[in-house]
């Protein structure tokens, strides 16, 4: 299921050494996402847990999908690997053609694991060879197109935890997706915050490095004077939330969001347990006590946005977010980074972990948990969406989401920027996601 070594070498010519770094991070997001399913079994790769869920083996084929799609296809006497697979595991492309229903993926038991695996040895032989005979002014477009693909694997593999995490816990006997557990969290600093004044600042992403369409053009954008706390929310501040009828008073939510408790009776968390007058929760290493300490985790914007209101806070923008992180080290706790190159996935590692603060200045804004902003997600000023199919990505999603800032311990480091704006509809709660207070 690896992509193949490539033969193209650092000392290749410079025309090539564009296409040779491509081939290298090619292989290397490939690899990764292959050691992402290793410890799963056949079973495992085909649940659907819900429909937002997709199983392990659909994120394997479909971002296979994604290069003989839009790259293989125009490549001069490529023959696709299954004529079928364009529908099976296109995701939304309506431009492409139609798709496989969504809530209907757990019932594909065919084509199997293994003929999934060789649709991505196939796929990889034919993308190393492409890369390898392309050089700089040849593969200049079609670069970006392939870096998008690696960007958007990323997306899945950060999908594939976050998916097997939910299709794990339905499982009444609550089975690990890795036994190991190697970390303590350390006891979270105090609360506080720093103050930022208002003014005129530009936010959006304007460096040459990649990026999504959906973070551009770079803009101004006007703030008035805010306050932003120096950390996430912990599991021990939320418990004191619950504690306080956090889930049965409505003067503190959203209309929907009082409806979405009602109706799903939720009083906790996702994958939060009461029991002995105590809270576990579920992680990827099993069922846990909860750690006071820990940022909070799968909560959704409605319950983001309750807590802040009983906290006397509110949810930071994303422009107060962004420009908060913009002193912030771009750095914490990612999949990428909890993962040494010869070792073997880590997942107690998997869960958000607190650190002590020595300042009020706001740290810990990437990694661990992905933040809700109080943002609609919408196109920013001048936005458009390009041209073809791959204009469906992002700008098409621009209606009832909102938006979360930072990455979490699922997302890989080398995928993240402070301008990375990730969005879901406010009932979303299995993705890790947490909160930081403004003011």
């Amino acid at each position: 299921m690896n992509a193949p070594a490539s033969s193209i070498s650092p000392a290749a010519s410079s025309e090539n050494r564009t296409s040779w770094r491509l081939a290298e991070r090619y292989q290397t997001v490939r690899q990764f996402t292959a050691r992402l399913v290793q410890m799963l079994s056949a079973e495992d790769c085909t649940v659907q847990s819900m429909p937002d869920v997709s199983p392990a083996s659909w994120h394997l084929a479909h971002t296979t999908w994604f290069y003989e799609t839009f790259v293989l296809a125009g490549v001069s006497g490529y023959r696709l690997f299954h004529p079928r697979y364009e529908y099976l595991f296109n995701s939304y492309y309506n431009a492409v053609g139609e798709q496989f229903p969504r809530p209907r993926r757990g019932l594909l038991t065919r084509p199997g694991l293994a003929e999934i695996n060789a649709y991505r040895q196939f796929v990889d032989e034919k993308m190393g060879q492409l890369l390898q005979r392309l050089g700089d002014e040849a593969s200049e477009s079609l670069a970006h197109v392939i870096e998008l693909g690696l960007q958007h694997e990323q997306q899945h593999q950060e999908l594939i935890l976050t998916d097997i995490k939910h299709v794990l816990f339905c499982n009444p006997l609550f089975p690990v997706y890795d036994e190991t557990a190697g970390w303590r969290p350390a006891a979270a600093g105090p609360l506080g915050g720093c103050d930022y004044e208002e003014g005129i600042y530009e936010v959006g992403h304007a460096a040459d490095q990649f990026a999504y369409d959906n973070e551009l053009p770079c803009h101004r954008v006007f703030v008035e004077t805010f306050h932003l706390a120096n950390r996430p929310v912990t599991s021990g501040e939320y418990m004191e939330f619950i504690e306080d009828g956090g889930y049965r008073r409505p003067e503190l939510w959203l209309s929907l969001g009082w409806q979405t408790v009602c109706e799903q009776r939720w009083q906790a968390p996702l994958y939060w347990m009461s029991h002995d007058g105590g809270w576990s929760q579920f992680t990827l290493a099993g069922l846990r006590d909860v750690d006071r300490d820990s940022p909070v985790c799968h909560v959704s914007y409605f319950e983001a946005d309750a807590f802040a209101r009983w906290a006397g806070a509110r949810l930071p923008t994303e422009a107060e977010w962004e420009i908060a992180a913009e002193t912030v080290p771009l750095a914490g706790n990612f999949v990428d980074t909890l993962l040494a190159a010869d070792a073997a996935i880590h997942p107690g590692q998997t869960q958000p972990v607190e650190a002590l603060l020595e300042s009020d200045a706001p740290s810990r804004m990437f990694g661990d948990v992905w933040e809700w902003t109080a943002s609609p997600y919408t196109a920013y000023p001048g936005y458009r969406p390009p041209s073809g199919a791959l204009g469906e990505y992002n700008g098409k999603f621009m209606c009832n989401q909102y938006v979360l800032r930072g990455g979490s311990v699922a997302t890989s480091q080398n995928h993240i920027r402070r301008t990375y704006r990730n969005f879901f509809p406010p009932a979303s709660r299995w993705q890790f996601m947490g909160l930081r207070l403004a003011r």
